[in-house]
């Protein structure tokens, strides 16, 4: 069996590991950039090609910067974990935080993070809403002051890997994409979904696919990454302050002229409401508006 074939029966995970063994031999952060590019070439030539892009190991473009928008509500448990999991990743960053209205300690968390001084947190753009205005208002808040090349979506809990970052990057970088949705259910590996969360997510994705003409297996996914001046081409007309902006960024992106989609597959990890889900079976409902709507 060749290295090809045997990459093929890895999983989304084993994947993912070897990425990061590759990328952190290849990365060094002491050198200069031209130095890292040179370490992915090395990979690339004992790798070939096509196995590279098999683990998504790939060079950035000079000066590339992903701003990582991040909408929070009462996330005081979960904050600081996900900053972290995002600056592991290696990428050039710009993490832009939106505290809605927090009232469990959220709020005042990241003001000291704002106020520190730290040259550790020169990567944190902090704004704060004074009133809660819904995931929809701070995530417009959030690509309106992003600076970067490209824009994703991260939510301040668990559920989602940052290191899959780089795998949907991939595409946008390599001119393949100019959107790329991270899928939940593409390739499925990782815990099992409650069947009523998954059924819900499926119908809605089907409606929305009917009503988009794209066939997503994953409209509400949470990662949705987009070349920063496209999205925010629609950002100053986005009306959903809810849940409801899944679905009104994804019909709003649909219609410009020649936008490329693409989808991957990303890791889950689900939590109960009991840990902090807000999400319900009203924005389930809402969805089903928002398809109409827009």
């Amino acid at each position: 069996m060749n290295a090809s074939a045997v990459f093929q029966e890895l999983s989304q995970t084993e994947l993912r590991r070897l990425r990061e063994v590759f990328l952190d031999a290849a990365c060094d952060e002491d050198a200069p950039e031209s130095g890292q590019f040179d370490r992915v070439e090395i990979i690339e030539r004992l790798l070939g090609a096509d196995l590279c892009r098999k683990l998504g190991i790939f060079p950035l473009p000079g000066g590339f910067k992903l701003s990582v928008v991040m909408p929070v509500y009462n996330e005081i448990r979960t904050l600081s974990k996900v900053i972290d999991r995002v600056r592991f990743t290696g990428l050039p960053l710009e993490i832009v935080i939106v505290d809605d209205g927090s009232r469990d300690g959220s709020r005042e968390y990241l003001a000291e993070l704002r106020d520190s001084g730290n040259e550790r947190n020169a990567d944190l753009k902090i704004l704060f809403h004074d009133k809660n205005q819904g995931k929809g208002g701070a995530i417009k808040t959030g690509i309106l002051a992003c600076t970067g090349d490209v824009v994703v979506i991260q939510d301040a809990d668990l559920e989602y890997d940052p290191h899959d970052y780089r795998s949907l990057l991939q595409p946008i970088v390599e001119g393949e994409a100019d959107v790329v949705y991270g899928s939940r259910f593409s390739h499925i590996d990782g815990p099992v979904h409650h069947y009523w969360h998954r059924w819900g997510n499926q119908l809605i994705t089907r409606l929305s696919n009917w009503k988009s003409g794209r066939a997503l297996t994953d409209v509400e996914t949470c990662y949705k990454m987009v070349r920063r001046e496209l999205v925010q081409q629609i950002a100053p007309n986005l009306k959903e302050r809810g849940f409801g902006i899944e679905l009104e960024l994804t019909f709003r992106l649909a219609r410009v002229p020649g936008v490329r989609f693409y989808e991957r597959p990303v890791s889950y990890v689900g939590r109960s409401w009991a840990e902090g889900k807000k999400i319900g079976i009203k924005d389930g409902l809402w969805a089903l508006w928002c398809i109409l709507r827009y």
